[in-house]
Parts: structure tokens; sequence; C-alpha cells
């Protein structure tokens, strides 16, 4: 007899920033990941922070040996800093590489992630590590969406920026962003993972007359912003019900 899955649970993870990673925090990481078997793993960006070819070998081997689906977004660090060519003409040949060696598109029996790209290699405005959502792929993000209208799965959207600024009235750094919530939300749409900020964040928001929760994850890299290293464990229940744990890295 096949065991009834209950709940799915999602271990979300950002800005690891291989290159200036902190050790400690991603072996903390990578031992709750081995002793709990979650369903799958999301990265929501920052993979490295210079796209070097050495960082990226770093995080493909760590990722890889996690053991568990992973699924990964590009963060505006993962675009070559140092080769610009490359950053204007093929932003994520880097990254594309990593994704193809360990990337999944994960789907559960109550869930299922659709991918976000909020990044661009360049914009008439600093600093370029702001968010931008182009309308291109925003619709590539509606268009996964349609496809599963009448899914009664939980739709959860990842990118790197979070969509809408901290609070309601504050300028949006995310340069599209307003109108992306907006579309992602009517298109039924339940929540977005995102990270970039470093501090963790769970807030529901609104626009118009459709509401979508907004979840953020720290960072496990030694760049803190007034927050210690984290992960955030994501359960989604059979009824639909999202449940967000946050797991704070402390030194013993």
């Amino acid at each position: 007899m096949t065991a009834t899955v209950t709940a799915t649970r999602l271990f979300h993870v950002s800005d690891v920033h291989f290159g200036v990673e902190n050790p400690e925090a991603m072996r903390w990481f990578a031992g709750a990941v081995a002793a709990e078997q979650p369903g799958g793993v999301i990265c929501t960006g920052d993979l490295t922070q210079r796209a070097t070819h050495a960082q990226y070998d770093a995080a493909r081997e760590w990722f890889t040996g996690l053991g568990v689906p992973v699924m990964v977004q590009p963060g505006n660090h993962d675009m070559p800093y140092y080769n610009l060519w490359e950053r204007f003409r093929r932003p994520y040949k880097r990254f594309g590489a990593l994704e193809q060696a360990v990337g999944a598109r994960l789907s559960f029996d109550h869930a299922v992630i659709i991918p976000l790209d909020t990044n661009v290699p360049a914009q008439w405005r600093w600093p370029w590590s702001d968010g931008v959502v182009k309308a291109a792929k925003l619709e590539a993000t509606l268009a996964d969406l349609g496809r599963l209208s009448g899914d009664p799965r939980v739709k959860i959207v990842a990118c790197h920026h979070p969509l809408l600024p901290k609070a309601d009235g504050e300028t949006n750094p995310t340069i599209g962003g307003d109108e992306a919530f907006a579309a992602l939300a009517k298109a039924g749409a339940d929540a977005v993972l995102s990270g970039h900020v470093h501090t963790p964040f769970d807030m529901e928001r609104a626009r118009g007359n459709h509401a979508m929760r907004m979840i953020g994850a720290g960072t496990l890299s030694t760049r803190l912003r007034g927050a210690p290293p984290s992960y955030n464990v994501v359960t989604i229940d059979a009824d639909g019900a999202v449940t967000v744990e946050r797991r704070d890295f402390t030194l013993d």
C-alpha cells in the first residue's frame, strides 16, 4: 500500500554567496538536509559572490552533495563581474551550466514551484543589483501559471528580488515589482519566495483584490545585514495551508 503524503516540506535558502560563504552555517544547513530529507531545496539566487568559475565549481559540489532535489534561481551576483563581454552577451552561461548540473523543477503532491527571473545585466540606475521584472520574463511565468489553471496544488513563485518594498508607500527598489505582484496574484499564485535582502520575512500583501504571501530567506554568507545566517522550512499541508519556520544559525 502506498503511504499518503500528508505534507510537503521545502527548505528555502538564499544568498549563499560562494566566495564569501559562511562555512559553519553551510555545514549546519547541509547537516539538517541530511538528517531531515526535505522534499527539496530551493535557493533563490546569489549562489556566488562574483560568478567566477571557481565559485561556481564550489557551488556545484555543495548543491550536488545535498542529496535531495534542488532548484536554483539566478541572482544579481550570478552574472560575470569581471568579464563584461560575457556579462552582456551571455550573462547566464555559467549559471546555466550549474542549473543543468544540479537543478530540478520542484513539483510536489501539494505544491508546485514556478520560476521568475528578476535580474538584468545592466540598467539605467545604480546600483545594478536592484531587481527589474521584464515583461517577457513575467509573461513566461504567467504562462506557467496559466497551464496550472485548475490544479488544486499551492502555486509558489520563486525569484531573487522581493517584488514589493518593506511597506506600502515606500519606493519599490524592484522596477516592475508592483505590476508583477498584482499579475501573479491575479493569475493564482499563492506565495512568492525570494532573497536578496539577507534578512528573512514572512508577510501577506495585496494589490487590488488579490493577496499573496511574500516569504524571504536570509543568507548563509558572511555578508550579514542585521540578522544571523538562516534558512526557512516551508511546509504545505494537504489542505493548502502554508507554514514557515525560520531557523537561525548560532555558534554554540
